[in-house]
């Protein structure tokens, strides 16, 4: 009873010593739908510092000059009037713990499941932190199987590795995700799901994850939440990640979409007065991504790792849009949608040619990269001449490689497919070999009668 009487108390004075003995606080001068000016707060804020407002709501600094700050509130309707106090806070920081497993959150970590309050972490973690320095970093070295076919053998992942999803609306990005979300490998699991319609986010945790929500932590801003929040969600679920990396275990992170993140920035920036440079993206939105997803990755020699999934809406199927340039230019890896797959019923609809990991080399055998190279050969060779064979103009027996490629790719398309509720490939390319090697048989047999 004494030892617990004194960890008590112990927390009591900590919790005593974080808390300011003076508060600084400014007054409310002008509000609008997507800011609010505070007058007294400038020299004592920060860009990003937190900022409460009276009677209740919390709001963000975003810009500051020599007489006022400009904050905006992390609600549309939070309740800011003239002459009212706004009081700094500064930076927002969360305490994760391994308890948060199995939960889900909102961009602030605050409960949304119904369930009991969170319980409390050791120390804070800022939403805002900096990337690990490069020389810091362990070296990536193991392969990941994430029961997925065409991932595990065309665009495979290591621990550590960060690979982006693209494609247009409604190609199955979502679906893929959750699929990846099934690998083993990993010691928990943190998903942010950004601006995500409301009744789809219950069925993808309940219904998509299944038995790895125990071992989840989901952080949630959904798309009629204010942009404050859709930008705050990644920042806090990475936080949630770098805690547990630090503690030494394998994170895999998957943020679905990276593209509602700069939109949220784009919002935000907008309304801090930044001019919009690229197709009406400000140019903040391309520093502030390069800085978050380099959060992502190994940590050093004692931690763990960091794999980060991160969907990217194309808007418009243009593959050249700046900020799937910008994504796709940091991470190492992409694996691209295509509708047209889609339409022809293929799912997951991957273009095998136009994915790549830039981590392939150190996932396959020897074997294993001369065999992806003759099956993308192949695959070349079918996908060039589909209008060529579609008008006729295909004789067999008039170009060996052309007869192999129609003979075993549409094999290929078919022991690729995979539905969502398929039980995880255990062996993809052992797979692919026997179904290859049972159509050959098959063929060879009626040939023969």
């Amino acid at each position: 009873m004494a030892a617990n009487a004194l960890q008590s108390l112990a927390a009591r004075i900590a919790r005593a010593s974080q808390t300011p003995s003076v508060k600084i606080g400014g007054t409310v001068t002008a509000v609008s739908r997507q800011s609010i000016s505070v007058e007294g707060l400038s020299r004592y804020a920060q860009i990003g510092s937190l900022v409460s407002l009276e009677p209740g709501g919390l709001a963000e600094v975003i810009r500051l000059d020599r007489t006022s700050a400009l904050v905006r509130p992390f609600s549309s309707d939070a309740p800011a009037t003239l002459e009212s106090i706004a009081w700094v806070e500064g930076p927002l920081s969360i305490f994760p713990c391994p308890q948060w497993q199995g939960r889900v959150v909102d961009a602030m970590a605050r409960p949304i499941d119904g369930k009991s309050p969170l319980p409390r972490g050791p120390k804070p973690v800022p939403v805002q932190q900096p990337p690990p320095e490069a020389m810091t970093r362990s070296a990536i070295s193991v392969p990941v199987l994430t029961g997925v076919r065409a991932v595990d053998v065309f665009t495979p992942l290591c621990l550590g590795q960060r690979i982006g999803i693209f494609a247009g609306s409604g190609v199955g990005k979502s679906t893929l995700l959750a699929m990846l979300a099934r690998a083993e490998g990993f010691d928990a699991i943190v998903i942010a799901l950004v601006g995500e319609r409301g009744r789809e986010v219950r069925h993808f945790i309940e219904s998509t994850l299944g038995s790895n929500v125990a071992r989840s932590v989901a952080v949630v801003a959904t798309g009629d939440e204010d942009a404050m929040m859709q930008r705050l969600a990644p920042l806090t679920a990475f936080a949630i990640a770098e805690a547990f990396r630090n503690e030494g275990r394998n994170v895999l992170l998957i943020v679905d979409s990276i593209t509602r993140y700069a939109h949220a920035c784009r919002d935000v920036a907008m309304a801090a007065g930044e001019p919009p440079v690229a197709r009406g993206y400000p140019p903040s939105v391309f520093s502030s991504l390069p800085r978050l997803l380099e959060r992502a990755g190994p940590g050093g020699q004692s931690q763990g790792s960091i794999t980060g999934i991160f969907s990217v809406l194309v808007d418009g199927d243009d593959h050249n849009d700046p900020v799937a340039d910008s994504i796709r230019g940091t991470l190492d890896g992409h694996i691209v949608l295509d509708r047209g797959v889609a339409e022809g019923g293929r799912y997951p609809a991957i273009d095998l040619l136009a994915s790549i990991s830039r981590l392939a080399d150190t996932a396959w055998t020897v074997e294993q990269r001369t065999a992806v190279a003759e099956l993308r050969k192949l695959v070349a060779r079918f996908e060039e001449t589909r209008d060529l064979r579609a008008l006729g103009g295909y004789v067999a027996g008039n170009d060996e490689e052309l007869d192999r490629a129609v003979a075993l790719v549409p094999k290929l398309y078919r022991c690729l497919t995979q539905r969502a509720d398929d039980p995880p490939a255990r062996d993809a390319f052992n797979a692919i070999a026997q179904a290859l090697r049972a159509d050959q048989a098959a063929t060879a047999t009626r040939a023969a009668s």
